[in-house]
């Protein structure tokens, strides 16, 4: 095992010799690059003599260099060796070990090496099609969803409970709408200036945060009052992004945020500034569940009916029941954004303000009786 300027390199030979490993801190801003890709460390190279004159084939070396900058996410990373005859970097032999190991390769030969990362994001075909479509739906959805609260608020808030359900609804599409609308505005980075990217960002940071504590609040709504949910929808989040912003350097750029995305960083796991999302979120979801559930438990906990005839009807009567309430609150709950935490990634759902629109308001009995009766008068005075 060598070590030269924090970069360690094993060797695994069959043949006995002497190893000599050579760093040069500057020479990868000479050597040309390759393609969209430039060099993220610094140049090593490795020699071994041995007394025997045969060409070493069976050697493995391990390389864990020191990235010169963090690697951002969906950036990819290249190990490469250089290539003497074509004067150029090679991939050929060499591997990179991957996101848990980021600055580590191994290869199969002796020679100069380094580490190149890619300029730019992987580009999926199609990707950004999709989502300037799914959140435009979603933006138009919870305009919707607002609009038919708004309309027929005073038919269907009669109770405490129902004017706490319905005000946690439009807050949630609140948040949600102007959280999607920034995603949008900040959809292009490189043409976004830096200052714009970083309030997009903490805007972003701060609605989504707030989105999940007022789903929160739905979990709590018996035993709540409406001073309680302002502070549990806007105040925790806020004091989340506060704290963050300052702790991340005052939000400066690739500590607090990434330039290439307009988004939180992740900088492995249980670093970076999007564990402060991930995490509270996962607590509020993991409550939430566990409210579902409880919920779910009820409706299955009826009476037994000693009548066998009668019995397989109460059974699926409680399993559609059970069903329907699963397929009302698992979006409304945010359920489906776990599977998003598997990737890290925030916008893996984004048809959500359409759920909310489906579930909070047609899929709503009392709603969609109100708006009718509405449009009837409506109609009736033309």
């Amino acid at each position: 095992i060598n070590m030269v300027f924090n970069v360690t390199i094993e060797l695994d030979s069959q043949h006995p010799g002497s190893v000599k490993t050579a760093g040069f801190q500057e020479l990868q801003n000479y050597l040309p690059e390759k393609g969209d890709f430039e060099p993220n460390s610094i140049v090593v190279s490795t020699t071994m003599t041995t007394s025997e004159s045969k060409l070493l084939e069976s050697v493995n070396v391990k390389i864990n260099f020191q990235l010169l900058k963090p690697r951002p996410r969906d950036v990819q990373i290249k190990c490469v060796s250089w290539d003497n005859t074509t004067r150029s970097w090679s991939e050929k032999g060499c591997e990179w070990l991957g996101s848990s190991k980021e600055g580590s390769c191994t290869c199969t030969h002796l020679s100069t090496f380094a580490i190149l990362m890619s300029r730019y994001p992987v580009n999926i075909t199609g990707l950004e099609e999709v989502t300037y479509v799914g959140l435009s739906v979603s933006v138009v959805s919870l305009i919707f969803s607002m609009a038919i609260e708004l309309t027929v608020w005073s038919a269907v808030v009669k109770t405490i409970s129902s004017y706490l359900r319905h005000t946690a609804h439009i807050h949630i599409a609140l948040c949600l709408l102007i959280a999607d609308c920034c995603f949008l505005a900040s959809s292009n980075p490189k043409d976004l200036p830096e200052m714009w990217c970083k309030v997009f960002v903490v805007l972003k940071h701060f609605c989504y945060l707030s989105m999940f504590f007022w789903m929160l609040c739905l979990s709590s709504i018996k035993n709540a009052y409406m001073r309680f949910f302002l502070f549990l929808g806007y105040v925790c989040p806020l004091l989340i992004v506060v704290i963050t912003f300052l702790c991340y350097n005052t939000g400066a750029k690739d500590v607090y945020f990434s330039s290439d995305t307009c988004w939180l960083r992740y900088s492995g796991l249980l670093k970076g500034s999007i564990h402060t999302f991930v995490i509270p979120v996962g607590i509020i979801v993991f409550f939430n569940v566990f409210s579902m559930i409880v919920v779910i438990m009820k409706l299955l906990d009826h009476p037994i009916n000693t009548d066998k005839s009668n019995e397989n009807d109460n059974e699926k009567k409680a399993a559609k029941t059970a069903m329907r309430s699963v397929i009302l609150l698992t979006p409304i709950f945010g359920v489906t954004w776990i599977f998003g935490f598997a990737v890290i990634n925030l916008f893996s759902f984004h048809l959500q303000g359409l759920f909310i629109l489906l579930t909070t308001c047609l899929g709503d009995k009392l709603i969609r009786e109100a708006l009718l009766n509405r449009l009837r008068k409506n109609v009736s005075v033309f």
